[in-house]
């Protein structure tokens, strides 16, 4: 038995609940991804390699709990209870698995990363640097491009300010070798057409459709065969359940890097949210909304606190 001490918030929780994922689940069915706490009971066959008290994480759908029965295959050890390990269980896994099998980074390659500053583009920023990228990111404010400074990036594009489509062009009339892409609809758009020669523009979500009742917004893809083929140019889609072979390995490393002091995993609590910090189960919805109001920077997290007087 797991008690949950954080829980993290992704983009997709929205079409979770929305069964777009999977839709023979009928409601009412629990929700969120991940989750971070400790053991605090232990199944026969658990206790053989864990302790009460022990930290561990979890990724399975319904981590929105205080407390969840985890098998002991699905936990993930961890040195300590912490929110930044929190942020490597979706967001930062996705970043380095996706660029690691997919982008071929190298050095002097220019990568594009869209919604730079948020829990997952965090990571694809600074992976992408350490692989001696130039690193391109777009954001929302100055708040953030000063964040995606701070953490190496070389180009930040605040889109409210400036016109994505004629920065590129300007400044990178070659292209970009590499998008990392989460945010869909004109984004999308933009990030095709902005690539290089031989580029790759790898998918990982599409934010921007999520609350439409059919969850995507049309692109405009006709001419995508055509686009494509001038460029000798490729599309790939990336979802982590279909990369869970390379999931251990990917850990390992963030977690070194991170103890290292090679990688910020920055967590957004909601502290300048209009309600203050997110505490408990029943500010998850404030939590999702503030990530659809593009307020975060880093990883929004929600702690779960938890009394002495346990219901266990």
């Amino acid at each position: 038995l797991f008690s949950s001490r954080f829980v993290g918030i992704n983009a997709s929780d929205i079409n979770y609940s929305a069964g777009r994922y999977d839709p023979s689940v009928k409601p009412p069915f629990d929700i969120g991804f991940e989750g971070i706490g400790d053991v605090v009971a232990l199944g026969l066959s658990a206790s053989a390699d864990y302790t009460v008290g022990q930290a561990v994480a979890y990724v399975k759908a319904g981590s929105f709990a205080e407390y969840t029965v985890v098998p002991a295959k699905q936990a993930i050890p961890l040195p300590s209870v912490k929110p930044e390990f929190l942020t490597f269980m979706v967001s930062g896994a996705t970043a380095y698995i996706s660029l690691k099998e997919l982008g071929d980074l190298s050095e002097g390659k220019k990568v594009l990363v869209t919604a730079a500053a948020g829990g997952t583009g965090q990571f694809a920023v600074q992976l992408a640097k350490a692989a001696k990228c130039h690193v391109i990111g777009t954001c929302s404010s100055d708040e953030k491009g000063g964040f995606l400074k701070s953490i190496g990036c070389d180009r930040t594009i605040n889109y409210k300010t400036e016109n994505v489509e004629s920065v590129l062009r300007k400044e990178y009339p070659e292209g970009v070798d590499v998008v990392y892409e989460s945010v869909g609809g004109k984004m999308f758009d933009l990030a095709l057409n902005a690539l290089a020669t031989k580029g790759c523009l790898i998918v990982i979500g599409f934010i921007a459709g999520y609350q439409n009742p059919t969850g995507l917004q049309p692109v405009k893809a006709e001419l995508l065969p055509a686009k494509l083929l001038k460029k000798s140019a490729s599309i790939r889609g990336f979802f982590l359940n279909h990369y869970l072979s390379e999931y251990k390995v990917a850990l390992k490393d963030l977690l070194k890097m991170y103890e290292r002091g090679d990688l910020v995993c920055e967590v957004d609590f909601g502290d300048m949210s209009p309600e203050g910090k997110f505490t408990g189960l029943e500010s998850v919805f404030r939590a999702v909304d503030y990530m659809y109001m593009g307020k975060n920077i880093g990883k929004i997290v929600v702690e779960l606190p938890h009394s002495v007087n346990s219901k266990l």
